[in-house]
């Protein structure tokens, strides 16, 4: 047995014997739907300056820079569909076994992918907000404004500022979601971690939160991470062939119907 099918059945095994399985996804997830993740050589903040929420609020000159990256990231999202990764998680999730993902993603590839009980951490960039009233546009409407040269949109209601229902950096993270996140971790007792450097907090702590616990942890990831010393199984390959692997090789295990709390 060579060391990938070894540590595939060792996951496998935990997958199996998990009655509260969880995963924590980041950028690397979705590379394969052809979406650039964020620190690694060629992502998005190696080809744009950060906009911080606070310059976001006081400079039309760094909205400006803020939305013109995201029309771009707009374009390079608009195709893109989820891959053999979100699927597997989403066969997961069918199958009864896994009780919530958590997502720092953006992207909406897991929902569109089949999962249904989807935490996102980071907000959604499938659509916009009004920053004062609250109006709601779909990120349609919105990238077609940008398209059109307009790269500071106001509020066609109130004449505020619009933002992607995204959490820029300096901005504060979504309570409930994060509180949800942390009950979830902490009551899981296997967590796949997929695709995040686990650098950006307060969401990178959740794989933690989940090993404090006692949770074991299963981290598939290219490059390494501060934390790798505490996951019981470590993949450098890519997350579709390992996640195919693991729901493969764990097989009539994955029957529905067992993990039936997994909706609590």
């Amino acid at each position: 047995m060579d060391d990938f099918t070894g540590r595939v059945a060792q996951a496998a095994d935990l997958v199996k014997g998990a009655t509260r399985l969880v995963a924590f996804t980041g950028a690397g997830i979705s590379t394969d739907s052809g979406i650039s993740d964020f620190r690694s050589p060629g992502g998005v903040w190696d080809r744009y300056r950060i906009v911080t929420f606070q310059e976001f609020l006081s400079s039309r000159e760094a909205r400006v820079e803020y939305w013109s990256m995201k029309r771009d990231l707009f374009r390079e999202m608009k195709h893109a569909v989820p891959n053999r990764a979100h699927r597997a998680l989403a066969d997961l999730e069918r199958a009864g076994r896994l009780r919530c993902l958590i997502t720092q993603n953006i992207d909406g590839l897991h929902q569109d992918g089949g999962s249904r009980e989807v935490i996102e951490l980071h907000g959604t960039n499938r659509k916009a907000h009004c920053l004062k009233c609250g109006k709601t546009w779909p990120i349609e409407e919105i990238q077609a404004l940008l398209e059109a040269g307009n790269l500071d949109p106001a509020c066609d209601a109130c004449g505020s500022l619009v933002k992607p229902a995204t959490i820029s950096f300096g901005q504060s993270m979504p309570e409930g979601e994060l509180m949800r996140a942390s009950r979830f971790a902490a009551g899981s007792d296997v967590l796949l971690m997929i695709g995040s450097s686990l650098q950006v907090e307060p969401a990178a702590s959740i794989p933690r939160e989940a090993h404090r616990a006692g949770a074991k942890l299963i981290f598939i990831n290219r490059t390494e991470t501060p934390w790798d010393h505490l996951a019981t199984v470590v993949f450098r390959e890519g997350a579709g062939e390992v996640l195919e692997a693991i729901v493969g090789m764990a097989g009539r295990g994955l029957s529905s119907g067992q993990g039936e709390d997994h909706h609590r």
